[in-house]
């Protein structure tokens, strides 16, 4: 299990100390041969009065050891295109090449000396495609001798003996870099449907078990967005419009993931919920006065803190309230005044992609200093490895990036890698195992909401045929396969419809016909269709479709609560 009460009630004065050190020139040993540094470390630290085991105390020795090199690429953690450390193929070759100046993923991160690496790839209905330029994911068994691979290539730096942080984007539901042969659960809007925290620990501690068998040890993730509007960028990413209830939610999927081992990660600070617009493409706006967002925005922000989160990711929103024209992942009033000073937070802030829309304003090199000095202290997704590096080098060296703000950020990169060093590596035999199954089983069937006809009456008159818009063959098979299993013959056409509808479906998409419709996505189009009978499932996993036959079959009534209001419907619940 992830230590992080007494890391967090440390990791302050360990700042403190570490900043002292290194901006006075008393540096620590020798650090391992590297090439050609710029500058190198002096003498010995005095020896700390904390615990040796204690992850802030061994940071602040391992950082009082650095090189400016060091310091510069541990707040690095781009992508690398190719699924191992050291072969890639022609193309993933070529992608490295024109990225960082190098071939393989192993050679970026020992030429860059990097604190990190994202794995990047594709999943259905992805609205964050976009900057996914390229995949590393297959399968687990992959996935876990590409981590072993990086760890290894790792392990040959001065920041060695504090491992090497891997992460994805695993939110599960639309959002799903690893979607083979692991434990799929509902979607997070799913879970605040559901509305127990205990079923969303339980569920996503069974996730991280998963991720870190695979050797990732951070996940971007839970969405801690409050959806206040009907953006499709976030939707069934959120865990609903209730910032009390959403608050209650990511407490949970914080204690789950780290109680396996895995870093959280809350995003997108300060709330993308409250804007429309997709910050991919563009700058979002948000125009609510900082009273509104610190009650409706900020909450499940605090309570993943107060969960123990390691991480949240900035975001790049334009907060009119608190600094006017200026992206919340460049705002120092944002991210070191608010986020720090009165949320309290004190572990790692990592910036959303920077090779999205607005953090391209810059280049490579100013947009990672400014990102920096902002409060920053890791560099996600940078288009370009070599030129960051390379622009946060000569800012250090020149004085424009001040020395002990660098220092911090590597401080508190190092801190969450000693804190999460100590957690075991499952088995990858693990993975999709039956208790695991049996988590998201509960947490889908608790989810299950009718939002139109009586609870008791959901289940469906003789044979069913199951239709989809947009093709979903594997969605209606698994559905069809539940059915089965439930008792309900499932016929090809003539009998009772039921019509599933998902991520990006409009009115266009329903059937006037469906005796049954249901939302796998976010609920609003319910709202424009005519059957008798209106369900939600909020996600499309296996779990969601077995625990949606289940009713259909009349063995379960729908329990959950639609976590996001539906014009003309309410949100029914039949929990007693």
């Amino acid at each position: 299990m992830v230590r992080v009460s007494t890391t967090t009630r440390r990791v302050a004065a360990a700042l403190v100390t570490a900043s002292v050190l290194l901006v006075t020139g008393c540096t620590g040993a020798e650090p391992r041969p590297q090439p050609a540094p710029t500058s190198a470390p002096a003498e010995s630290p005095p020896p700390s009065s904390a615990a040796p085991d204690d992850p802030a105390a061994r940071a602040v020795a391992l950082v009082a050891g650095f090189a400016d090199e060091d310091l510069v690429g541990q707040v690095l953690m781009p992508y690398a295109y190719g699924d191992r450390a050291t072969k890639v193929s022609p193309g993933s070759a070529a992608g490295n090449q024109a990225l960082a100046g190098v071939d393989t993923p192993a050679e970026m991160i020992e030429k860059y000396r990097l604190g990190g690496l994202i794995l990047v790839g594709f999943s259905a209905d992805d609205p964050t495609q976009s900057n996914q330029e390229t995949t590393n994911v297959d399968n687990p068994k992959q996935v876990r001798e590409l981590t072993t691979g990086l760890q290894e290539a790792a392990g040959k730096l001065t920041a060695g003996p504090a491992g090497f942080l891997i992460g994805t984007d695993q939110e599960y539901g639309v959002v799903t870099r690893i979607t083979d042969g692991v434990t799929m659960l509902p979607s997070a809007l799913g879970a605040g449907a559901a509305g127990d925290p205990a079923l969303t620990e339980a569920a996503w501690r069974a996730a991280g078990t998963e991720l870190a068998a695979m050797g990732i040890n951070v996940d971007f993730a839970p969405v801690a967005d409050v959806l206040v509007t009907r953006s499709t960028v976030i939707g069934s990413r959120s865990f609903g419009a209730d910032p009390k209830r959403v608050a209650e939610q990511v407490g949970g999927a914080v204690r789950g993931l780290q109680a396996a081992g895995v870093a959280a990660t809350l995003k997108h600070f300060p709330g993308h919920g409250h804007s429309a617009v997709d910050s991919h493409e563009d700058l979002p706006v948000l125009d609510q006065s900082r009273t509104k967002l610190a009650a409706e925005a900020w909450p499940p922000f605090s309570a993943g803190i107060d969960a123990g989160a390691l991480a949240v990711m900035s975001a790049h929103l334009d907060v009119r309230s608190v600094d006017p024209g200026v992206a919340a992942t460049f705002s120092h009033k944002l991210l070191t005044e608010v986020l720090r000073g009165e949320l309290g937070f004190q572990g790692v802030v990592i910036t959303d992609g920077m090779n999205m829309a607005p953090a391209k304003r810059w280049g490579p090199g100013e947009a990672a200093v400014r990102a920096l000095k902002a409060g920053n202290d890791l560099i996600l997704m940078p288009p370009n490895v070599r030129q960051a590096y390379d622009g946060l080098l000569a800012a250090l060296q020149d004085g424009s990036l001040p020395r002990a703000r660098l220092v911090e950020a590597a401080t508190r990169v190092l801190t969450m890698k000693f804190t999460l060093a100590g957690a075991p590596t499952p088995e990858l035999s693990t993975l999709d195992a039956p208790a695991h199954r049996d988590a998201a089983r509960a947490l889908a069937a608790a989810a299950v909401t009718v939002l139109r006809g009586r609870c008791d009456t959901t289940a469906v008159q003789g044979p069913v045929t199951v239709t989809s818009s947009g093709g979903r063959e594997h969605t209606r098979a698994a559905l069809t396969e539940a059915l089965t299993a439930a008792g309900v013959k499932v016929v090809n056409s003539g009998g009772t419809v039921v019509h599933l509808v998902g991520y990006g479906d409009g009115a266009a998409d329903l059937r006037a016909d469906a005796a049954v419709t249901v939302a796998m996505d976010t609920p609003y189009v319910l709202a424009q269709a005519s059957s008798p009978t209106l369900l939600a499932t909020y996600s499309s996993s296996r779990a969601s479709m077995a625990a949606l036959a289940d009713v259909l079959a009349g063995k379960a009534a729908p329990a959950g609560r639609s976590p996001v209001k539906v014009s003309g419907l309410p949100a029914t619940t039949c929990k007693s």
